[in-house]
């Protein structure tokens, strides 16, 4: 009986120190499907597009507020260039390589740096908590038990499409698929990109559409900079509907001035 008792009060000990650890570091890496078929290319060209890209992001998090971005590395460019044989020109440039995401999770706030068209513009808006479904499944994810949780969301999608050099281009509602693992062991309610405060834990994997987009956790620090997490403020301020203009914009000039040129970009 004793050394149960003595375990137990380990075990106490433990999860109560646990729990006063507030700030701290989760290195993601995200893979992302490319799903791209360019029509009337050869074969070859066809093979060299890559079926994957793979992309290293980290979490800083501090009591109720987190900041996201992207992890620097100097042996892969944040886009990829190929051309054909017959001038077709492909410009990917993976969604979210610029982004910075600050999350208020007390206030349910959320503040975005994003470029677009070599423009940087800062988004505030709400958090749009999802619904969610937590399952029965369990799993451990760098040693932290992990719970199920399932959702889906709509979103709208600009779909490009390049055919005898002409550039046409079509909006579809795609719905997504959502299977997340969180953990109630560190504290707060972060997680990927704009996955946070969400759940009663932070995310650690999360899984969109079967694989189309994955993030897994590969790190977790339980020290990180707090005087980093704070709002984006380089860029021009706008709303989401002002963004969102600004992108139809720039879809209209590369659908206008495409050629033989076609450039992937964020949604």
């Amino acid at each position: 009986m004793k050394k149960i008792l003595t375990v137990l009060t380990a075990l106490s000990i433990a999860t109560v120190g646990f729990t006063q650890v507030k700030d701290g570091r989760i290195l993601f890496e995200r893979t992302t499907q490319l799903r791209m078929q360019i029509a009337n290319t050869d074969q070859n060209f066809q093979n060299m597009i890559p079926k994957e890209r793979k992309d290293r992001f980290e979490l800083l998090f501090t009591e109720g507020k987190s900041l996201w971005q992207v992890v620097v590395d100097n042996t892969q460019d944040n886009e990829m260039s190929f051309s054909s044989s017959e001038g077709a020109n492909i410009q990917i440039r993976m969604p979210g390589s610029d982004d910075i995401v600050f999350h208020n999770i007390a206030d349910m706030k959320k503040v975005d740096q994003r470029e677009l068209g070599g423009k940087t513009y800062i988004i505030s808006d709400s958090v749009n908590k999802l619904s969610w479904k937590v399952a029965g499944e369990t799993k451990t994810i760098l040693g932290y038990p992990c719970m199920k949780a399932t959702a889906q969301r709509t979103q709208q999608n600009m779909r490009m499409n390049m055919d005898n050099g002409k550039m046409t281009r079509e909006t579809v509602t795609d719905t997504l698929n959502i299977v997340a693992w969180f953990t109630n062991e560190i504290h707060g309610s972060f997680g990927p990109e704009s996955y946070q405060g969400q759940l009663p834990g932070t995310i650690l994997e999360i899984d969109v559409s079967d694989g189309r987009t994955k993030y897994v956790a590969i790190e977790i620090s339980p020290k990180t900079d707090v005087a980093k997490i704070k709002e984006p403020g380089k860029g021009k301020k706008v709303t989401s509907a002002e963004f969102a203009k600004e992108r139809e914009k720039l879809f209209a000039d590369m659908q206008q001035n495409g050629g033989g040129n076609m450039r992937i970009i964020r949604n």
